[in-house]
């Protein structure tokens, strides 16, 4: 079925259904992640790269492309990229060099890009990448074949201002920030997906969430995707089911969360089967992604490589890494992600399930520190990834952020977990503690003591309530001594009613069944 979407009757597009899309067509992808590296300086200058500084403070003449100023190369980032192109199983080039990608706009100082063309650092790799089995429990692997990794420098950042979209069109003016000019980039480009059927959006998913493990592992960036340090072009077409001709793509632009990956994937899917549907044509275009109504809309026709006019770059040498430099650099890989959760998993007993939650909800390192730091597995994983969890979500952060945040770390787990096992908390206590600690009251002993959460001890008060409870219900009582013990439940929630919640429900199953058995 053909719908229409987007927010006015002119921008409104035709969807195809996304079922009727899988079965008549096979989507091929290709996926350019951009990302900025966290190096102390420039790629070609010797500009600080601190996120959030005051806008054009951090420029000088040669990020700023003023005449006379002539590059350096960043020796730090040139490994980098050389660490990343080894992460994923990529040849390095023994001679290479960089390339001007020539085009105007404002958030270019030079006019021009300093980047690579045909001669990139890295190519002809491979990245496997893991999507829940399609039916069962389990993982499925799929191998994302990568084209190149090659080396350029960042733009400014324009912002418009004015209109009601915050883009160029309806603004009144636009401010330019050169901060970002010249931060060291890593574009990492896939040669074209084919084979993912109506799994496309799932895989465009995972394989840019498991290039951010790897290049976090790595630790040559932050990948903070909602800062612009990481981010994703999803190109995609169709093609007719059984034809291997492949069709004309939309590249959409910028894409900043992995939501937003599987969403823009899906979304132009349906839009491009909408188009080939009804015998139109798909223009080769790049597009934009509007995060609050998930579709996309067109920006500019699609230029080709002929149209930037790349030339070599006249100011910069070659760069020739001797083998000695790479087995070097090979030898500071860290133990790859997938493998490192495989054995974090193994040591913690989760199930793939458990595991799956854990990983999507970004909390391995998290857990890992918290047990590092005394608590249990099982313990670090309720305590993450319930309450807190929630409220992160609620505010759009991850939970080690919303935890930053709020100064929540995993000794307050630790210290939760042992306030439980020694007896002065259950689980329902303790939740109000962990309540306390999110809003800021303190430790959980601290919480637990300015609330008055603590276990009765007495035993004689204890005992009392469970007698006043069996007086009370003589039905149930005789029900429990005649051999039905699931009864007890009914009585044990009394007394612990009774009790206001500060008594250990199993010490009170213990003194029923021992009174009525």
């Amino acid at each position: 079925m053909t719908t229409m979407t987007g927010g006015t009757a002119a921008s409104a597009e035709a969807v195809l259904d996304y079922d009727e899309v899988t079965s008549a067509f096979d989507p091929v992808l290709g996926l350019e992640v951009h990302v900025e590296l966290h190096t102390a300086t420039k790629m070609f200058c010797g500009c600080p790269t601190t996120f959030g500084a005051a806008p054009n403070t951090q420029v000088c003449p040669v990020c700023l492309g003023l005449p006379g100023a002539l590059p350096v190369v960043n020796a730090v980032a040139v490994e980098s990229a050389i660490r990343i192109g080894l992460a994923l199983n990529c040849e390095i080039a023994q001679w290479c060099r960089f390339a001007r990608k020539n085009y105007f706009y404002p958030d270019m100082p030079k006019n021009f890009q300093i980047s690579q063309y045909d001669e990139p650092i890295a190519f002809n790799g491979w990245l496997d990448v893991e999507v829940p089995a399609e039916h069962g429990e389990g993982t499925e692997v799929f191998r994302v074949e990568i084209e190149r990794a090659h080396m350029e420098e960042d733009t400014g950042k324009s912002t418009h201002i004015g209109g009601l979209t915050g883009r160029i069109h309806g603004a009144t003016h636009s401010l330019v920030d050169y901060n970002r000019a010249g931060i060291p980039l890593i574009e990492i480009v896939t040669k074209p997906i084919v084979g993912a059927g109506e799994r496309a959006p799932e895989v465009a998913r995972a394989y840019v969430a498991t290039l951010r493990d790897l290049l976090k592992a790595l630790d040559v960036s932050d990948v903070k995707m909602e800062q612009g340090s990481m981010r994703c072009d999803v190109n995609l077409s169709l093609m007719p089911k059984g034809s291997s001709q492949f069709g004309t793509r939309s590249e959409t632009k910028n894409v900043n969360s992995l939501r937003s990956v599987e969403r823009a994937v899906r979304f132009e899917m349906c839009r491009h089967g909408a188009v080939l549907s009804s015998g139109g044509s798909i223009v080769q275009e790049t597009r934009h992604w509007h995060e609050d109504t998930g579709v996309t809309t067109s920006g500019r026709v699609k230029s080709d490589a002929e149209d930037y006019r790349y030339f070599p770059e006249p100011d910069l040498v070659p760069i020739a890494p001797s083998r000695e430099l790479v087995e070097e650099l090979r030898a500071t890989l860290p133990e790859p992600p997938t493998e490192r959760r495989k054995r974090l998993q193994n040591g913690w007993g989760f199930s793939d399930l458990e595991m799956r939650d854990v990983v999507n909800a970004g909390l391995v390192e998290l857990i890992e520190e918290t047990v590092a730091a005394g608590a249990s597995p099982a313990a670090a994983r309720k305590w993450w990834s319930g309450e807190i969890a929630r409220r992160a979500n609620a505010e759009g952060q991850d939970v080690p952020t919303y935890a930053g945040v709020l100064g929540v770390t995993p000794a307050h787990v630790v210290e939760l977990e042992s306030l439980i096992t020694s007896g002065r908390l259950n689980d329902s206590m303790a939740r109000q503690a962990w309540e306390g600690v999110l809003a800021g009251e303190g430790t959980p002993t601290q919480v637990a003591d300015a609330r008055g959460l603590e276990l009765v001890q007495d035993t004689g008060a204890l005992e009392a309530a469970v007698d006043e409870v069996i007086a009370a219900n003589p039905d149930i009582a005789d029900k429990i001594r005649d051999g039905k013990v699931q009864a007890v439940g009914a009585l044990i929630g009394q007394v612990m009613k009774a009790m206001k919640g500060q008594a250990d429900a199993a010490a009170v199953r213990e003194l029923i069944i021992g009174k009525l058995t």
